[in-house]
């Protein structure tokens, strides 16, 4: 089974991520057993299937966003879903990082918020501070450590909401 970082231990990952094949109808998806991730598309298009499932089945539900995909548009939902994944399919995509922000800090996402694709480890970090709480990363092993990587952090962010300075954090960084 694969692996994942979260809450920065190394753990099995249930989940599977659910990429609607082309040319099919989000209606028409055949999805896999178990604990799934789906594009957004597939969820508005067979909500009341899903949820079905995942009483009926005892399963949990989950949605993942490409980078386009506006987090806003599933705002009302939030509550349904036990997880909600980023994808980055280039290291070089930045927007997960605001879809994470802004689910967490605007939309008040309290549950998993997973990233996945092309992340790498120098990234770790930076994903944990906008409220990322689950990472898939090629190299679990390797990547762990990189989340400790700094000792404090000055700015604001998701995962501290006060400053250094409102934290009395003068005495730490001295």
């Amino acid at each position: 089974m694969a692996k994942l970082i979260k809450h920065g231990e190394i753990v099995a990952d249930e989940w599977k991520v659910f990429t609607l094949p082309a040319g099919e109808a989000p209606e028409a998806a055949k999805l896999p057993a178990g604990n799934v991730l789906v594009p957004p598309a597939v969820w508005q298009a067979r909500k009341l299937d899903l949820v079905h499932r995942a009483w009926d089945q005892g399963l949990l539900l989950g949605v993942w966003l490409a980078p386009h995909e506006d987090p806003s548009d599933i705002a009302d939902d939030l509550a349904d879903f036990s997880v909600i994944g980023i994808h980055f399919p280039t290291a070089s995509e930045g927007r997960g990082y605001s879809q994470a922000t802004l689910l967490r800090t605007r939309l008040g996402y309290k549950g998993e918020l997973r990233a996945f694709g092309d992340v790498g480890r120098d990234q770790l970090f930076f994903l944990e501070r906008v409220g990322f709480d689950a990472i898939s990363v090629k190299d679990v092993l390797g990547a762990v450590g990189s989340l400790r990587d700094f000792s404090i952090t000055y700015q604001a962010t998701a995962n501290e909401p006060l400053p250094l300075f409102r934290r009395g954090g003068a005495k730490e960084a001295a």
